[in-house]
């Protein structure tokens, strides 16, 4: 590629610190342009490796991500081209690295506040090495057809509309990175476009100057016509007047240097750049517009003619034959507009992944079904009270709120010999941290323990709805030859009663509206302990009626809903969150004692082996 051209449409680039938004317009900025490859080869995030999901047209790439420059260029031998978007803290070091890269012959620093004597040592050492730094403090460049610079100049709309995305005849360079969309915009509609444009950056010292630029347009044969913006402070438009009076610009350029209002201001005024302020007449705007002038530069009378004039060069050069218009392609590639972009202009709509009714962190604090926080806290709510807002979504009375705390106390723990923190501990023995440990108790959870609750409710809920009584309960489980789930256990009977079943029996009595299925469980009881004094109500059945008693209480839900609550696993849930309570202290106990499993403990097992002699 010759020295003049800094991008063409094989440039590579790094896009240094992760700046997806910029890295997905350079790549569809590509696309516009019918690229084959994209322009950006690499993301370098220091300390953060792995890959970036881009869309590439109407599909997708993954962008591999470096630690270090050095990794990437070794890993894509074809960049030359780094966008460095790192802190004005770490632009200095970023920067010249890459310009001691071999590879990296163009680097654009977008960063701001860049210190002057940094910014001028990287400036020489550029120049040093025969390399190019476009900025501190620019919004960056673009090479029309082939090459954008992170954000330059916008949206594929604002693109599109200043024709960018193909090669024209004016070369365009500007200190003002905040006026260079607005140079398209006037360059693209008085002539057929800009063929290159950049904005140098408006800081006091910039890595490359205007004449840097404007000297390479004019060693470029497709450029016809040069365009530039500077702006009062320093000298680098008498740079530019040197260098025409030297004969070495000597293609049409149309100048102008903003910041002619000072003069009505009655002290020195300093501009929005750091290098946009006159320190003699000699860097006023007027001064410099002056210069220009007589060196042969085509000054318009103000910003507003400056397009007026661009057209009337433009227009000369083409009735002289030295610009035949570039011809328009007959279509462009559709890029499909990014989700977020089509959402927040309103043009789609999508219905979301999932929904929530039971709370909200999008205000100062969290609600739980309307409910804030504080709200609950000052009003002395408890566990109960969350539990009804965040399982049931509804406020639920005191009675019910207090009797669904009573369960999660009766279920926390039964012992260590019970499957589910029998688990428990062999895990947490073996070394497993709490949540895995955890896990392995809670997976016993089932029909065989702990299930009983949603089992025992669904069975008798529905009995009692279809208006069966407790012996034609009880026959049509034996026809179905079913297991009448929340009855019997292994040690407790008539005899010996279950203390933690005659706590919940009172309970209710005490405070429950209406107890008709527990009523119901207790004459099916009645049945079952004629057979066996073992067959009674258990802990599980008993919170299992008792929960459906307390749905039918509540007067939220119809027949039909509690059966939906039923099936849905809500009543079991009071098992896994009660249980979980026990399960943990099982494995905090292990842990405290520092009990470790020294060898298998299938070694408890007795193996009966048949032998055959």
């Amino acid at each position: 590629m010759e020295p003049y051209i800094l991008f063409s449409n094989t440039s590579r680039a790094i896009v240094f610190n992760m700046q997806t938004r910029a890295v997905q317009r350079m790549l569809d900025f590509d696309i516009l342009c019918g690229r084959e490859i994209p322009s950006v080869a690499a993301i370098v995030n220091p300390g953060n490796p792995g890959t970036h999901q881009a869309h590439w047209g109407k599909g997708e790439l993954l962008i591999p991500i470096y630690s270090t420059i050095g990794e990437a260029t070794q890993a894509h031998p074809d960049i030359d081209v780094m966008v460095n978007f790192a802190s004005f803290r770490s632009a200095y070091p970023s920067t010249k690295e890459a310009i001691l890269n071999d590879r990296i012959r163009v680097v654009a620093v977008i960063a701001e506040g860049v210190p002057e004597r940094r910014a001028r040592e990287l400036a020489h050492l550029a120049k040093s090495k025969g390399k190019v730094i476009i900025g501190p403090a620019t919004v960056g460049g673009i090479g029309a057809g082939t090459f954008k610079i992170g954000n330059t100049a916008g949206t594929l709309e604002n693109i599109k509309e200043q024709r960018l995305y193909r090669r024209g005849s004016v070369g365009l360079v500007t200190k003002s990175g905040g006026l260079l969309n607005e140079m398209f915009n006037i360059v693209s509609h008085n002539t057929d476009g800009v063929f290159e444009g950049i904005a140098i950056g408006g800081d006091k010292f910039p890595g490359s100057s205007l004449l840097d630029h404007l000297l390479r347009y004019e060693a470029n044969p497709k450029v016809k016509m040069l365009v530039a913006l500077g702006e009062l402070g320093g000298d680098e438009e008498y740079k530019v007047v040197e260098a025409m009076n030297k004969g070495l610009l000597t293609k049409p350029l149309v100048f102008w240097v903003m910041g002619t209002c000072s003069k009505v201001f009655p002290t020195e005024v300093q501009f929005g750049h750091a290098g946009a302020k006159a320190g003699s007449d000699k860097e006023t705007a007027d001064a410099k517009n002056a210069a220009l002038k007589k060196a042969g530069a085509i000054i318009p009378s103000s910003f507003d003619a400056l397009g007026d004039e661009i057209a009337r060069t433009f227009l000369k050069l083409k009735d002289e034959g030295k610009i035949v218009p570039v011809k328009e392609p007959e279509t462009l590639p559709n890029i499909p507009m990014d989700y977020a972009d089509a959402l927040k202009k309103g043009v789609i709509r999508k219905p979301t992944s999932f929904m929530t009714t039971i709370s909200d962190d999008r205000g100062e604090e969290v609600n739980y079904a309307g409910y804030p926080i504080s709200e609950l806290i000052h009003n002395g709510k408890g566990i109960g009270d969350v539990i009804s807002l965040l399982w049931f979504g509804r406020p639920f009375p005191k009675w019910a709120a207090d009797f669904m705390e009573m369960v999660l106390m009766i279920v926390a723990d039964h012992g260590p010999a019970v499957s589910g923190a029998h688990n428990a501990i062999i895990a947490a023995r073996a070394g497993k941290d709490v949540i895995s440990s955890l896990a392995s108790g809670m997976l016993t959870i089932g029909p065989r323990f702990g299930g009983a609750i949603d089992d025992c409710a669904k069975f008798m809920n529905d009995a009692r709805t279809r208006g069966l009584d407790p012996r034609g309960f009880v026959e049509e489980m034996k026809v179905k030859n079913i297991l009448i789930p929340g009855i019997g256990h292994r040690v407790k009977s008539l005899e010996n009663p279950d203390g933690r079943v005659t706590l919940l029996i009172e309970y209710a009595r005490k405070n429950f509206p209406k107890t008709d299925t527990l009523d119901f469980a207790i004459g099916v009881q009645a049945l079952t302990t004629q057979k066996k004094s073992n067959l009674i109500l258990n802990v599980d059945g008993t919170i299992g009626v008792m929960m459906v008693d307390m749905l039918r209480s509540v007067g939220y839900y119809t027949d039909d809903e509690i059966k939906r609550i039923i099936n849905d696993g809500y009543l079991n849930s009071f098992f896994v969150i009660g249980r979980s309570i026990g399960l943990i202290g099982h494995i905090l106990d292990q842990k405290r004692n520092n009990q470790r499993l020294y060898r298998h403990p299938w070694e408890d097992i007795l193996y009966m082996v048949d032998r055959k002699e």
